[in-house]
């Protein structure tokens, strides 16, 4: 269950932390705290998911170098406030759409594009504000999305498990959409539990007005390690008959769960992880998970899909 730690993730954390303290402090302090980091990667258990550090990581950066614990808060209020700005029209969008689903999953997956930690110094809301403009043209796979239809149709519990505070507010269209397409359908969100990176709390769930039930996992970690989830996620896992994640730390910590999962994510974090998870997920599917998926867009009309047997 899940895709573990690996020396490819090694690299990843180390190079991104590094990055971000080496302006920080003197080049020995740089080395004694990549040290530390090091030791924190090798001391950890072999078979958890690279996020299930991320606590760790968080509080060491706050020790040596006064890092916040939520270091992305303003960045997460900003992100908030930008989507907010555009819900009105966005949900018209959505609303007048041929395909109202497909145009808010489009949508939803296009917000994901507001990932602080991952693309650390490369987020732009001008940016972002132009690809709203096309995010319609996103081709997604019809098959899958035809599944996900008849999964909505059919099952009674939808969990919404959400990654990105901003890309949130996305995520409420699409469950709106999903709720006047799929009445009979019981749809919760689930949150993090605290402050973790840049993702989506209980907080920013208020701050964009999610209209459903609202949980939240437990912990500080990214994605849903199912080891560490509080009560009340474990028994909204166990009761959901469908399930919808966003973000790659999800598909990270729930890969190969068993449960009836849909990924979705903008693959934007840069094309060597993008190409690390792919070469994970593939060799993962060859184990026969019984988990499918998606749809990754990187942002230059190149699509994939996890392929499971």
């Amino acid at each position: 269950m899940s895709i573990s730690m690996d020396a490819a993730c090694l690299q990843c954390g180390l190079r991104r932390n590094i990055a971000t303290v080496t302006p920080l402090g003197t080049d020995q302090q740089t080395m004694d705290f990549a040290r530390e980091l090091i030791k924190l990667y090798l001391d950890g258990p072999a078979d958890v998911p690279s996020t299930w550090l991320t606590p760790e990581i968080t509080r060491l950066l706050h020790e040596r170098y006064g890092l916040g614990l939520d270091r992305f808060r303003q960045e997460k209020l900003d992100s908030n406030a930008l989507v907010l700005n555009h819900m009105v029209p966005i949900r018209q969008r959505v609303e007048q759409a041929a395909d109202p689903l497909l145009a808010g999953l489009q949508f939803s997956i296009l917000g994901n594009y507001l990932d602080f930690s991952a693309l650390q110094g490369q987020i732009s809301f001008e940016t972002f504000t132009e690809m709203l403009d096309t995010a319609q043209d996103m081709e997604l796979d019809e098959a899958v999305l035809s599944q996900f239809r008849g999964d909505l149709e059919a099952r009674k519990k939808l969990l919404y498990l959400t990654d990105n505070a901003g890309e949130i507010g996305f995520d409420r269209i699409f469950a709106e959409t999903i709720c006047r397409l799929y009445p009979n359908l019981d749809i919760c969100f689930c949150v993090r539990g605290g402050p973790a990176l840049n993702d989506a709390t209980r907080e920013d769930a208020q701050a964009v007005g999610i209209p459903f039930r609202v949980i939240d996992n437990g912990n500080l970690i990214p994605g849903t390690w199912l080891p560490q989830l509080g009560q009340e996620a474990r028994q909204a896992m166990e009761e959901a008959d469908v399930i919808f994640a966003k973000g790659m730390a999800n598909v990270e910590t729930l890969l190969g769960c068993g449960k009836n999962v849909y990924y979705a994510f903008l693959a934007g974090a840069g094309a060597e992880r993008l190409s690390l998870l792919k070469k994970k997920i593939r060799d993962f599917s060859f184990k026969s998970v019984a988990n499918r998926i998606c749809l990754c867009y990187n942002g230059q009309n190149q699509f994939w899909r996890i392929l499971c047997f």
